[in-house]
């Protein structure tokens, strides 16, 4: 019987605890928003691009002709001046062909002088031959053999000056070949980039090889920035803009919006328009090449009051009816915010104007600097909680 009654209570233990670690915990009221000010001051609108900063004046020198690199007279980060040698190609087969030019120009000349002595040698026969002919002493076969001849060494000699013309410019272009194989700067400025070493060969039978990258003036640069089509609307030149690199992820640098250039980019699906951006850089920290983070200020406003942009999108937890009613009357461009008045929640209609990063500019009659409203939680802290942490499901 002890036994029976033992084991009845530990059933009715076991029953009774079960059911309470099952049964639904007691839950704490959850907030329904976190409260955020009114404030007055500056907003500005930005549009975000990102971008790769390039000197403004970039020259690509190359070569026009073929040949091995004999010696570099400029290295990397080196200042030039425009003129300066910076390269030499071996120029020993290009002075072999302007000798061979030079002597078949000589050749050329010498053939056109004894065109020339031709032409007056005939000249002479035929007059002498005219001569006989009037005294009845030569036939006229004889004279007209006499005047073809003089023809075709007039002919002739004109065949020699083409032919002495053709030389001198054979002459000059190999002159110029030959010109060619010493590389000068073509502006001041400093090298970026080398991209050919000593006896090295270049070949320059389809496209001028690039030799060197020549900077204008590194104190001077632009970022090159991709702007999204639902933005490109937005953004004009003079506008002001800010950005930062990787570099310098405390500094932000300052410059200005110089073109909107037309020509479209697409990538993934997305259309692009490039925008270029003149940036002072006296300092010369900024380096080419480097990524930049663009902000372009496209609207801005002083003394105006800003609201949190989540207080915009906030909805109590009201029943649908209500809301149908507060909503009913707004327009185009007003929307609404809550002031928290104690523990009760009141409606206010705004006007929205400039959308910050952060913030939004709004204007109503009831709003005021320093007003409390009503924003959505950060973390939705409602979830039920156990009593005593514990749940078996």
């Amino acid at each position: 019987m002890i036994k029976l009654l033992t084991g009845m209570l530990l059933l009715a233990a076991l029953v009774g605890g079960s059911w309470y670690l099952l049964s639904e915990p007691e839950t704490d009221q959850a907030p329904t928003h976190s409260e955020a000010q009114v404030r007055r001051g500056a907003i500005s609108a930005l549009v975000s691009a990102t971008g790769t900063l390039n000197p403004i004046n970039t020259v690509l020198v190359g070569s026009q002709v073929s040949g091995t690199i004999q010696h570099l007279h400029a290295d990397f980060n080196d200042r030039v001046e425009q003129g300066q040698v910076v390269a030499q190609i071996d120029p020993a087969i290009f002075q072999a062909k302007r000798a061979e030019a030079e002597a078949n120009l000589k050749i050329a000349e010498a053939k056109r002088d004894k065109a020339w002595i031709d032409v007056l040698d005939t000249k002479r026969e035929y007059e002498r031959q005219g001569d006989m002919q009037k005294k009845k002493l030569a036939a006229e076969s004889v004279v007209d053999a006499a005047r073809f001849a003089h023809q075709s060494a007039k002919v002739e000699h004109q065949v020699q000056l083409a032919s002495v013309a053709q030389a001198a410019a054979a002459l000059q272009r190999e002159q110029v070949n030959l010109d060619y194989t010493t590389i000068y700067a073509p502006i001041n400025g400093v090298v970026i980039s080398r991209d050919v070493d000593v006896g090295q060969t270049v070949a320059a039978s389809l496209q001028a090889p690039t030799l060197f990258t020549i900077a204008n003036d590194l104190t001077r640069m632009q970022v090159e920035a991709d702007v999204d089509e639902a933005f490109i609307g937005e953004v004009q030149e003079g506008q002001p803009v800010s950005f930062t690199v990787f570099a310098y992820p405390g500094r932000r640098f300052s410059g200005s919006v110089a073109q909107v250039r037309l020509q479209p980019t697409i990538e993934a699906g997305v259309v692009k328009y490039n925008c270029v951006i003149h940036v002072d850089n006296t300092d010369l920290a900024l380096k080419p090449g480097m990524t930049a983070t663009v902000s372009i200020e496209v609207a801005h406003r002083d003394d105006v009051l800003t609201v949190p942009g989540a207080a915009l999108r906030y909805v109590p937890p009201w029943p649908q009816e209500q809301l149908d009613q507060v909503r009913a009357g707004l327009e185009s461009g007003q929307a609404i915010v809550w002031r928290v008045d104690g523990t009760t929640l009141a409606p206010l209609t705004v006007s929205s104007g400039i959308i910050g990063e952060k913030r939004t500019e709004v204007s109503g009659a009831e709003l005021s600097d320093g007003m409390t409203i009503a924003v959505p939680l950060k973390r939705q802290d409602a979830e039920r909680k156990r009593r005593f942490g514990l749940s078996l499901f």
